[in-house]
Parts: structure tokens; sequence; C-alpha cells
């Protein structure tokens, strides 16, 4: 019973500390530093030794400008516990005093403690840094460096000279650090791509490009090449990666994951040719049969959805051959599922959709595949408008993979199912819950559709204009533009300056995108930009005229000027990192935005 009792008392004691620490960091971030203080002193009494609650007890005594209070407390501290650190707290304090010739004073001396003894650094340069006193900060750890060369703090001095500037340095520091310690290297590439899309001033990529290149020719370790590589995927110049990655491929023959992984996000860009390059060199170079299917894959699929296509009979013969030269089997399921999409979508006959799909569920796959040809029978249903059975198949895959990124691909396409069919109060509220799911894309389409309910049917309680757009989505989603376009049109024609009016220019805009008739598009997209300016499809229209004008019609100085708008009015577009890049490269000037 005293052990229960002993036990019970401990366990209340940290309860209590902790309140009293969560309570004291609240008054502290309110700004009610007296009150802060005294929950500080009680923590700090109870516990002596820890370094947070004296250095709360020292900012809060700072920020009530009792200097003379806290530079006591520091310097009993100091000689009670010898802690180095502890004489830039001092210098710290005195220059919140404006006396900087004392504040030096302790500052050097802080540093003449880490000439005697290196060890000193790591408390010292950290309070520094805290501080922001980023000279000094530097100057202890290049101090600490003559002393004992065998010291790494590469990443610690790149991060400080990023934030003073000096970039030439950072780089030079960072790439130090992937090199010595790979481990590192997906951490610093991330502080990269941080001052890639953030950093205002251009010539930070040219810098990084060029230390790259420096770095290739000085040193023939392959690493340098998967360097670049990646510094140009990030800047989507995904020819000169692959030139990067056939280097690679050449001294290292053995794996070509990369090459087909850039393949990938080539095909997600619509980088197509640079894609057709990339997969002709996969086919030549590979005798692996599970890179040969993927490769023939995505240049099947690139074909079909090729809008100057139109005569399919050719990519009927290619994936029939196809699968006559690799099964029927689980290792061809990608295939045979684009068969199913192809002979339904393209070639109007889902009953051979169908029959393939049902071949494909008999034989033995796993929970994911099974999942894949699940979702396209769905599909398929849903294209021949039989809602129910699509929804039962969407279903069946939401309860098998829940918490998957498949799961809720699968309640979004349900979600889209109940909207065609014109349940919009089912759809809303599954669109509201996909809101907040961790996958980009999925909570981006469903934010747009939730929107498109929600406004449209606060405009206008019938729904009338909204049934129709959904009807006009529908066609859309069974590969009918022509029909979708005469759907969207009639809306224009009967809700003309009504809420719906903007996101149906937008439909029809993009059908016409899609079809290569790039005027059209721009004509519609322009309607937005002069009649609904302040509607939320602004970015939309400014992002993909320019888009059109620069890749289309390579009209550099109208793309540039509907880039310049949308980087200077629109901000808080999903679309600002990508028009700010292109906008710089068009200007082909260093001026900061």
């Amino acid at each position: 019973m005293k052990k229960i009792i002993f036990l019970l008392s401990i366990f209340y004691s940290l309860i209590v500390f902790s309140q009293n620490d969560q309570l004291a960091q609240s008054y502290f971030e309110k700004g009610e530093f007296e009150k802060a203080l005294v929950t500080y002193q009680e923590l700090l009494l109870n516990q002596p030794y820890n370094a947070n609650y004296f250095q709360h007890t020292i900012d809060c005594y700072q920020q009530l400008k009792k200097y003379d209070i806290a530079e006591k407390s520091i310097l009993e501290r100091y000689n009670k516990f010898n802690q180095s650190s502890l004489l830039v707290e001092l210098g710290v304090n005195y220059q919140l005093q404006k006396n900087d010739s004392k504040a030096k004073k302790y500052f050097e001396q802080a540093l003449e403690k880490i000439k005697k003894n290196s060890s000193e650094v790591y408390g010292i340069a950290s309070v520094f840094e805290r501080k922001v006193l980023i000279d000094y900060a530097l100057q202890s750890y290049e101090i600490a460096l003559e002393i004992d060369s065998k010291l790494n703090f590469n990443f610690q001095m790149a991060v400080l000279y990023g934030q003073n500037g000096q970039t030439d340095k950072m780089i030079d520091k960072f790439l130090e650090e992937s090199y010595t310690n790979p481990q590192n290297l997906i951490l610093i590439q991330n502080q990269f791509t941080r001052f890639m899309t953030e950093n205002k001033d251009v010539t930070f990529n040219e810098a990084l490009r060029k230390a790259l290149l420096i770095r290739i020719q000085k040193n023939q370790d392959v690493f340098w090449n998967q360097y670049l590589s990646w510094y140009y995927v990030q800047q989507k110049e995904f020819g000169k990666a692959f030139i990067q990655e056939k280097a690679i491929y050449k001294r290292n023959p053995e794996s070509l994951s990369n090459i087909v992984n850039l393949a990938q996000i080539s095909i997600e860009e619509e980088e197509n040719e640079t894609a057709k390059d990339i997969l002709a060199f996969i086919l030549e170079n590979s005798k692996d049969t599970d890179l040969q299917m993927q490769a023939h894959y995505f240049l099947t699929e690139m074909k079909i959805n090729d809008p100057a296509i139109k005569d399919y009979s050719e990519i009927e013969k290619d994936l029939v051959s196809l699968l006559n030269q690799y099964g029927i089997t689980p290792y061809s399921i990608k295939l045979q599922l684009l068969k199913a999409h192809f002979n339904t979508f393209q070639m109007k006959n889902p009953n051979q959709g169908k029959a393939i799909l049902k071949t494909a569920l008999e034989l033995p796959i796993d929970e994911y595949q099974k999942a894949d040809v699940k979702m396209e029978l769905a599909d398929i249903f849903l294209f021949e408008e039989k809602f129910n059975q699509a929804s039962l198949y969407y279903s069946q895959i939401e309860e098998d993979l829940k918490n998957d990124v498949i799961g809720h691909e699968a309640t979004l396409k349900s979600a889209k199912t109940s909207y065609f069919k014109g349940d919009f109060v089912w759809a809303l509220k599954q669109f509201k819950e996909l809101k907040s799911v961790s996958s980009q894309l999925i909570a981006n389409d469903a934010l747009e559709y939730f929107l498109i309910i929600n406004d449209n049917t606060i405009a206008d309680s019938t729904q009338t204009a909204l049934k129709q757009f959904a009807r006009g989505d529908y066609l859309i989603y069974q590969k009918k533009p022509q029909e979708a376009l005469l759907q969207f049109q009639e809306i224009l024609k009967n809700f003309k300056g009504k809420e719906i009016e903007s996101v149906t220019l937008f439909r029809i805009g993009k059908i016409h995108e899609k079809l290569g008739d790039y005027q059209l598009a721009l004509s519609q997209y322009q309607q937005i930009i002069d009649l609904h300016a302040e509607d939320i499809y602004i970015d939309e229209a400014l992002f993909f005229s320019a888009e059109i004008y620069s890749k289309k019609l390579l009209d550099q100085e109208k793309a540039k000027s509907l880039y310049e708008k949308l980087v200077f009015h629109h901000q808080d577009s999903i679309y600002f990192i990508d028009a700010r890049k292109k906008y710089r490269e068009l200007r082909g000037d260093n001026k900061e935005l």
C-alpha cells in the first residue's frame, strides 16, 4: 500500500509539473511576463538543474527590463555550474541595454573558451544561433575546426550562411556535407528546394547548377551526376535530367529504376516527347520483362491520350500484341486494365472491357491488384450509367483499404457517382470529408466539387443549373467531348450572369484545350479574365492561357504578361510557384519580385 501511495504521489507531482510548465509557457506567449516569471521560478526551485526553466526566467527578466536581476542570476549560475555558454547570455543581456562594448567583451570571452577546448563549441555556438548572432556562431565553428579538423559542422554552417545571405558559401557547405554524409542528402535537398522555390534571388538556381557542374568536372563520382539530375527535375528540365541519367547508366548499367521514375515524372508533367525518348531508351537497354511491360504501358497510354490520334485501330492491335506477348498473368495486370479502359472509353465497347476484368479477377492477384481491377470495373459501370453497381464496387474498395490512398480514391469516385446522378446532398457530405485527406490531389479535387455544389445550391435552390452542369461533367467522364460542349454551351445560354457561368466557361476552355483547339480555349479563359476577375477560377484562366501561349502557340510575350498578372495579383494560387518560375525565365533578368 505504501508503494502504491508513493507511486501515486510521484505521478501526481509529474502531472502538476506538466500543467505548470504549460501554464508558464501560455503566460509567456501571451506577453504576461510577470505571471510567467513567478511560475518559472517555482518550476526552477523544484528542478534547479533544468536549463530550460532557467532560460525562461532570464527571458522574463529581460522582457520586463530587469537587466540587473538577469545579470545577477546568470553570474550566480555561471559560478555554480561553470557553463561557458552563459557568457553569451551575459553578452546578450548587455546588448539589450545597448551596451555593445560590454556585450562584445563577453562574446569574445566565450570564443576564447572554444580556443582552449574545442568541445565547448557545441554549447556556445547553439546559444549564438538561438540569439541570432550569426557571425559569432560562424566564428565559433571556424575556431573549433581550426583546432580539430576532424569535427564536422557543414550542416550548421550552411544553414547560418543561408540566414546571412551568403548563398554561395551555403551551397558549398551543403554539397560538401551531402558527399561526406549521404544519409543527410534528402534533408539537404529539402533545404535547397526551399531556396529554389521561395528565395526571390533568381541567381540562386544558377549558382547551384554551376556548383554541381564544377564538382562533376573535378570528381568523376556518379554521385554528382545524380545530384545534377535531381536539380534538373526540380527545374522541370527533364531532357537535361535524362542526359545525366544516361551518363550514370553507361557507367553503372545495373539498374534503370531512376530512368523509369524520370519517365513517369515527365508523363505527369506532360513532357511527352522527353518521356517517349526515355521509354525508347529503356526498351533498347533492358531485357527485364517487368520494365519492358512498364515502358510499353506508358507509351501506349500516351498514344491513347493523344488528341491528335483519331484512329484507334493501331492501338487496339498493339494492345492485343502486347498481351499475347506477355500473357494474361498477374504480372500483366496493368496492361489488362489499360486494354479494358481503352475498349470501354475509346472504343465504346464496355462489355469487352468487363470481360477482360472478370478474367483478371480470377487470377491469383494481391489485394491492391484486386482493388485496381474492381476500380476499373466500377469505372465501366459508371460509364454505362449503372450508378448503383459502380457505387457497390467503390464501396468494396473503401471497405477493404479504408486508410489507404486507393481507398480515398474510391471514396472520391463514389462521391462523383452521387454527383453525376444528382444526389447532391450525399455527394456534398462525401466531398466535405475528403477535403482533409492526406493526398493533396484527392483533397483538391474534392474541394473543387464541394465548392461547385455548395455555391450553386446557395445561388439556385432548385439546383437546375447544377443538374445540367453535372450532366456535362458526366459526358466529359464518358469521353464525349462534343456532347459535353453542347451541354455546357446550353448552360451559358440559359444561365448567363449566374454563379455557374465562370466554372462553365472554364470547363469549355479545358475541353477545347484537350481537343487541341487552343484559340477557342483562350477565348473562354479570356471571358473569365474579363468578366469574372474576382472569381475563384481567375488564376486558372490566367495560368492555362499562359501555358497555351508558351507551349502551344510559342508567343512568349503574351505568356509572360499572363504569368506576370498571376504572380503579382494571385499569390495564394496553387499555380503561383510555377508561374513565378516561368515568368522569371521569360523575363530573362535577375530582378527581384
